[in-house]
């Protein structure tokens, strides 16, 4: 990575940390589902899974369908294609028994029946279905889109919640291959509820409490903010991984994938969350720099092979489309930029620039609704403090103290 992130940082002050904990408080909950279209997630959600499990098709084989993937981690986020609409991902669990009746065609005949199946719920609906190599896809006309992995039971007592392990088929390799959606869940919940140590005490309420909108619940206080902040993390860096590729069309399959990021920035936040650090923005930046040092690097003739292995499914391995030099390489590009923007906003926080400035930053860096949202919560603590009647002055550091010396310290002019 570039210098900025090879060795620790430096300690910013108490203004620029504060600053921060807002910073992603905005963008995360900008990037969050409102309650209206959680509700119409559910919506989605149960009826497509009440339909099949009625389904005559999978009658006594499948068990359940539930969610996994981001929605179900905490961090979900808008995705690539834009819009409004969110995505979810469904399990639809079969028996153990249902891999006997697929040992033939097994993979290409179970994804097959279930975009027949599916199909006919889609043509009821008036909506489009896709059909890829271990799911198929709805969407809906809302823009939201619902991704439908069969995954057959088969538990393997010798891995890490191995009780909900599984087979997932992949119809260009007709292999049925590990996975655990439930036991990964489980693993990263476990993970996110460490809970980090700082050694300062953290003043963001204050802002946190202005951003607050109509359809989403609040934050009540500072610390659940960084009860979440494993979850808020990856969404940062996912939104800033979308936001420069989509910078770069032609580049956008090249993308490192959802669950390949989380898996590193899980593992960094295991790491680091319980050491000692001045703050969350401390243990943010330890975060991103560390996220390289969990991938296994096989050498292979001239070649190198990235593994991650899934501690949940044995064989399952999370960096698999991170396997051409194209990819790698254009990995480490990202996560240099990626460290080298958070420093250069931060750098403008503590140097007390402008609030314009450093919402250009922000927006260079994770788009424009990014920009939007830091720009209007200051706006919005701003304006709390003016109805109070109170002389405050928010510093481009986003803490709101107040004036004890002359009033033109408006955003450090």
């Amino acid at each position: 990575m570039a210098a900025v992130l090879t060795e620790r940082t430096r300690q910013y002050s108490d203004a620029s940390n504060s600053h921060f904990v807002n910073l992603v408080e905005y963008i995360g909950r900008a990037l969050e589902p409102t309650a209206t279209q959680l509700s119409a997630l559910e919506r989605s959600y149960d009826s497509t899974s009440a339909f099949l499990v009625e389904c005559s098709e999978f009658e006594s084989e499948l068990l359940e369908v539930h969610p996994q993937g981001s929605r179900e981690l905490g961090t979900l986020i808008r995705p690539l294609r834009g819009g409004d609409g969110f995505d979810v991902d469904l399990v639809a669990r079969f028996d153990r028994k249902a891999h006997a009746r697929y040992s033939s065609q097994g993979p290409v005949e179970l994804v097959d029946r279930l975009y027949r199946a599916v199909k006919r719920y889609a043509d009821q609906h008036g909506l489009t279905l896709k059909k890829w190599e271990r799911c198929v896809t709805l969407e809906y006309a809302d823009g939201m889109c619902a991704d439908i992995a069969p995954v057959i039971d088969s538990p393997v007592h010798h891995a890490l919640y191995g009780d909900t392990h599984g087979l997932i088929p992949d119809r260009n390799r007709r292999t049925f291959d590990p996975t655990n959606p439930k036991g990964l869940a489980r693993y990263f919940n476990g993970i996110a509820a460490i809970q980090p140590v700082f050694s300062r005490t953290i003043l963001a309420k204050a802002a946190t409490e202005d951003f607050k909108r109509a359809d989403v619940t609040p934050l009540s206080n500072a610390e659940d903010v960084f009860d979440r902040l494993l979850c808020r993390v990856i969404q940062i860096i996912k939104l800033h991984r979308d936001t420069t590729f989509a910078k770069s069309p032609d580049l956008i399959d090249q993308a490192p994938s959802s669950i390949f990021l989380t898996a590193l920035a899980a593992g960094a936040y295991a790491r680091q969350a319980p050491l000692l650090h001045a703050d969350p923005l401390a243990l943010f930046i330890d975060i991103v720099r560390d996220m390289p040092d969990f991938i296994d690097r096989i050498s292979i003739g001239t070649r190198e092979e990235w593994q991650v292995p899934n501690p949940t499914a044995p064989g399952d391995n999370l960096a698999s489309a991170m396997n051409s030099g194209s990819r790698q390489q254009i990995f480490n590009q990202w996560h240099r930029k990626f460290g080298n923007d958070i420093v250069a906003i931060v750098d403008a926080i503590e140097s007390r620039s402008g609030m314009d400035q450093v919402g250009e930053l922000v927006a260079g860096a994770f788009g424009e609704r990014a920009g939007k949202a830091l720009i209007n919560g200051q706006l919005n603590a701003q304006e709390k403090q003016r109805n109070a009647g109170a002389a405050k002055a928010v510093l481009a550091g986003g803490l709101i103290l107040p004036l004890t010396a002359k009033s033109n310290t408006f955003y450090g002019e």
